[in-house]
This record gives C-alpha cells, structure tokens and sequence, in this order.
C-alpha cells in the first residue's frame, strides 16, 4: 500500500540516542509524499541530552514536515474527533509510554494523541526503544502485541551481553510496517535478532 496522501502522526518519546533514525524515517515518509503530523511528549520537547537540544529537535520537525509540534494535552485531544491520522506511529516508544499506553494512562501529548487515534479503529505503530523490554516491560509488550489495532516495529536485542534485557525497533522497517498495519497486518517476523 502507498503511503502517497496519507496522514501520518509521527510521535517521539524520550529514547534520545534514537532520534537520529527517527528523523531518518521522517524524511523517508515525506519522500513517499506523505502527510506527516509531529507530536513530542513532555520530555522530547522538554530536555537537553547528549544527543542534542530539545528546542533544536522541535526546530527540525517543523522545519521538515511544515508543522508545528503538538505539544500538549489539549492539542493532542482533538486527533479523534477531528480524524486527522491515517495511521499514527511511536518513535521511539519509550518503556515508560509503553507502559502508560498498556494500561490506559494518557499523562502526556504522545499518549493523548494515541489514545485519541485508536478510538477510531485506526492502527498504531510502535518502535520500541527501551532497557526493560524483557524485564517489568514485557508482560507490557505482550498486552500490546495482542491488542486491537496495533503493531509493532520489527525489534531485537540491541546489546544483549551488557544490556540483556534492552530492545530496540528496527526503524529501517517503519515504512514496511506502517504499509503493512494500513492494510491489519503485523509484519513478520517481529523479533529480529542479532540486532
């Protein structure tokens, strides 16, 4: 399925390391002329990290998408009412976003606008990004692997001798994924490894 037309919320959590490959796919998905809408949650709008500032970041997804961010809550809301997503994606979903979404809590943009996308039955794509994915975190991967619309990024251990619980989405796979979800289906395999 072509990506050409569709609307497209992007969102990013706090996994900084991962922004690099995540504005890469960006760029991919704006290159298939789709429609992308931003979204940061608190912490990717909010804090400077090794890996860059957070106002540079906010800079770099209006200037590559022509959109303002959804920064809040309240801006976050209207994503259902309004239908303004073809298809919705997390990257990087951070563990603690996964957890929140696995059990219904919606404190930040990111998790607003996700719960306010599935309410309409439309899919959401989670590239996973986290230290805990095969610790507290994956009663939380299971719970979203058999939820109703959503799918995942193909994912692995990204350093299984220093970090053997650690997972991270295959993001070269989001526009695989993103196609496949459009059409109900979960890419396969979901777990590549070696990463």
């Amino acid at each position: 399925m072509s990506l050409h037309n569709k609307n497209i919320g992007i969102a990013l959590t706090g996994s900084f390391c991962t922004f690099d490959k995540a504005f890469e796919e960006i760029e991919h998905l704006l290159t298939e002329d789709a429609n992308v809408y931003p979204v940061l949650s608190f912490n990717a709008q909010k804090i400077d990290s090794r890996f860059g500032k957070a106002a540079d970041f906010y800079e770099r997804l209006k200037q590559l998408t022509g959109r303002d961010p959804i920064t809040t809550i309240e801006d976050a809301e209207p994503v259902g009412p309004k239908n303004m997503f073809d298809i919705m994606a997390i990257i990087p979903c951070t563990g603690n976003t996964l957890a929140k979404l696995a059990n219904g809590i919606t404190d930040t943009p990111v998790l607003m606008a996700a719960k306010a996308h599935i309410r309409n039955n439309k899919p959401l794509v989670i590239s996973l990004a986290t230290n805990d994915a095969l610790g507290m975190n994956l009663k939380n991967v299971g719970a979203l692997l058999n939820a109703k619309d959503i799918y995942f990024v193909p994912f692995g251990q990204d350093s299984p001798e220093s970090k053997p619980k650690s997972m991270i989405a295959h993001t070269h796979l989001l526009k695989l994924t993103l196609e496949s979800a459009l059409e109900g289906k979960q890419i396969q395999p979901v777990i590549i490894s070696p990463f």
